[in-house]
C-alpha cells in the first residue's frame, strides 16, 4: 500500500481555515488532570426533577422514532407559547420554528441556508468560537467589530462603519459569550437601524435569556419595527434547565427564512432526539417562579465567584447575564514568565487544579486576547469556592 495519500483526500480547504475548539480542548485538558472545569460552559448540578421524569417517561412510552423533521408538534408548540408568556406575539409553530440539535446546530443551518459563498458575516469580539467556523463553513467570511472594553460597549459609529457592500448578515449575542454584556436599547435599536438600512440579516444567539443580574431585562431584537421579516431567533433547552447534553435547540424566524433554515436542517441532522423534545414540553411550561429563582440562583454564584476569586492577578469583569466572567490576566502572566493566555490557561490546570478557556479563542487575532481569560461559573457554590481557593494559592505563589 502506497504511504502517499492521493491528492483526492486532502482536506477542503475551508476545514484549515479554523481549529478544533479551544473549550473543548481544555475540558479534555482539565479531564485528564482533574482538575476544576471552569472552562465549558456546563453545569455541576442537575436538571429539574420534572424534567429529567419527563424524558424517562417518554422512553418507557416508546416515544423513540423519528419525529417530525422541523421539531415534534407539541413541543413546537410549547416553544410558541412560551414566547408569548415572554411578551411575543403570535409564533405560528406550524411555519415559523425549527426544532434543532443544539442552538449550535440552529446557527449552522442558519449560515448554510442564508449566507452566500463570499458574503461577509460581522461577529462583534470578543465573539463565541463556533460563529467563524459556520461563517467559513457556508462559503462566507467572518468580519469582526471591535467590543470596546472593559465594559465592552458597542459604539454606533465604529458599526455603521464596518458594513461595506458584501455584508449579509450580523450575529448577536445577548446576553453576551463570553463577556456577560446585556445588550442595551441604545445598542439594540443602533444594529437594527443598520440592519434595515442596508438590508441585513440578523442572526441573535439568545441561550442566555433567563440568567440576567441586577434586574436587567431580555431584550429580542426581533421585536423591534421591521427586525422580524429579518431576525433568526436562536435558543435551547441547554443552559436554562441544565441539560447542556440533551442538544435540543430552535430558531424562531418568519416563514420565508424559516423554509430555508428547514431545509438545510432536515439534510444536516433530519431530527433533534424525539424523547427529548417530549421532556422539552415539560421544561417549557415550568412556572414563572423557576425562572425568577434560576436568575437569584445564578446572581448568588457570580457574586461569590466573583468576591472569592478576583484579585491581584486576576481582574474579574462583572458580568450583566450569562454565566461567564472574563479576567485580565497581563501582570500576573508576565510574573510567571508565560508568552500568552494559552499558556497561562495549561499552567493553571497543572498547577493551579482550575481550568479557564484563552481569550484569545474569542478574537480573530489571538494577541488581542494574550492577556485575558474566560471562567464559567454554572457550578455549585461549593465547587466555586474550591475553584476561588485555588486561583487565590496560585496568584499568591506568584508573587
Amino acid at each position: 500500500m502506497s504511504s502517499a495519500a492521493p491528492s483526492r483526500g486532502r482536506a477542503a480547504a475551508r476545514v484549515d481555515l479554523f481549529t478544533e475548539s479551544v473549550i473543548r480542548e481544555m475540558t479534555r485538558l482539565s479531564d485528564e488532570h482533574g482538575a476544576i472545569n471552569l472552562a465549558q460552559g456546563f453545569p455541576d448540578f442537575d436538571a429539574p426533577e420534572a424534567v429529567k421524569d419527563a424524558a424517562r417517561r417518554a422512553i418507557a412510552e416508546g416515544i423513540n422514532q423519528y419525529p417530525v423533521t422541523w421539531g415534534a408538534p407539541r413541543f413546537r408548540a410549547a416553544i410558541a407559547s412560551k414566547y408569548l408568556r415572554f411578551g411575543w406575539p403570535e409564533v405560528d409553530p406550524e411555519t415559523e420554528i425549527v426544532v434543532t440539535c443544539g442552538s449550535t446546530e440552529a446557527m449552522a443551518a442558519s449560515f448554510l441556508a442564508l449566507i452566500e459563498p463570499g458574503a461577509e458575516v460581522l461577529l462583534f469580539e470578543p465573539f463565541y468560537e463556533n460563529y467563524g467556523p459556520d461563517a467559513y463553513l457556508a462559503g462566507g467570511v467572518p468580519k469582526v467589530l471591535p467590543l470596546d472594553p472593559p465594559d465592552w460597549r458597542l459604539d454606533l459609529d465604529r458599526l455603521a462603519d464596518a458594513i461595506g457592500p458584501r455584508t449579509r448578515a450580523i450575529v448577536l449575542t445577548t446576553p453576551h459569550n463570553p463577556t456577560g454584556r446585556v445588550f442595551d436599547q441604545r445598542e439594540l435599536s443602533g444594529i437594527a437601524a443598520a440592519a434595515i438600512e442596508n438590508d441585513l440579516l440578523v442572526f441573535t444567539d439568545e441561550i442566555y435569556e433567563h440568567i440576567l443580574y441586577d434586574g436587567r431585562c431580555h431584550r429580542s431584537i426581533a421585536l423591534l419595527d421591521g427586525m422580524w421579516e429579518r431576525t433568526v431567533t436562536i435558543s435551547a433547552l441547554s443552559k436554562t434547565y441544565s441539560v447542556t447534553g440533551w442538544r435540543v435547540g430552535w430558531a424562531v424566524a418568519a416563514s420565508p427564512l424559516m423554509a430555508s433554515i428547514r431545509k438545510v436542517h432536515d439534510f444536516l441532522t433530519v431530527a433533534a432526539p424525539a424523547p427529548l423534545q417530549e421532556a422539552g414540553v415539560v421544561a417549557l411550561e415550568l412556572p414563572s417562579e423557576y425562572y425568577e429563582s434560576l436568575a437569584m440562583e445564578y446572581q448568588e454564584r457570580r457574586d461569590t465567584f466573583l468576591e472569592l476569586a478576583a484579585g491581584p492577578g486576576l481582574e474579574m469583569t462583572k458580568p450583566e447575564g450569562a454565566y461567564y466572567a472574563m479576567a485580565w490576566i497581563g501582570p500576573l502572566r508576565e510574573r510567571l514568565g508565560l508568552p500568552d493566555d494559552v499558556a497561562f490557561c495549561q499552567q493553571l490546570v497543572l498547577r493551579a487544579g482550575v481550568a479557564a478557556v484563552p481569550g484569545s479563542s474569542f478574537f480573530v487575532d489571538p494577541a488581542a486576547g494574550r492577556d485575558l481569560i474566560r471562567f464559567a461559573f454554572p457550578k455549585r457554590l461549593e465547587t466555586l469556592r474550591a475553584a476561588a481557593a485555588r486561583l487565590a494559592s496560585f496568584a499568591e505563589a506568584a508573587e
